[in-house]
């Protein structure tokens, strides 16, 4: 398999005692990302309010190396009561797509955030990789604690 067609889906889920409106306003707040995310230093959403379409500048880090990244929002479906909501964004120097999806529960929303890599990973990310951060393995489990650390202050800010 070539480097760029490297596919893993990388997923976790929470469960939070908050209504899916609650938890979809934190989500959908990119500049607040940099509190949940070990990895976002910070977020700046370029020209207008977050929705379809919306484009950001992330700040990211691990330990002394710092990069950006540039996203856009390819999926912006508020949850209600009774219907699944959706909100992703796709990082352009990857090709990955970050995604949460809110589903309602009995007791508040099911939270499952996904990294997905519909069109593989960019052969500059998979080089840059293996030369800075460890190889796609070693980041990958990086990317999974990371997506847990996130759901987890999610879910404590909702709740509290």
């Amino acid at each position: 398999m070539p480097e760029t067609a490297y596919e893993e889906l990388l997923e976790d889920t929470v469960d939070v005692d908050a209504a899916p409106a609650t938890v979809w306003a934190l989500v959908t707040d990119l500049p607040r990302m940099a509190r949940w995310s070990p990895q976002v230093v910070r977020s700046k959403v370029w020209g207008r309010a977050v929705g379809q379409g919306a484009k950001f500048t992330n700040l990211n880090r691990r330990g002394y190396l710092f990069w950006p990244t540039n996203g856009k929002v390819v999926r912006f479906t508020p949850p209600s009561e009774h219907s699944v909501g959706e909100f992703g964004f796709r990082i352009n120097e990857n090709r990955t797509i970050w995604s949460f999806t809110l589903e309602p529960t009995a007791t508040g929303t099911r939270v499952i955030q996904r990294r997905e890599t519909p069109d593989g990973i960019s052969g500059v990310s998979m080089g840059l990789t293996k030369a800075a951060l460890g190889g796609q393995d070693v980041f990958t489990d990086e990317l999974r604690a990371g997506m847990r650390q996130t759901l987890e202050r999610i879910k404590a800010d909702a709740e509290g």
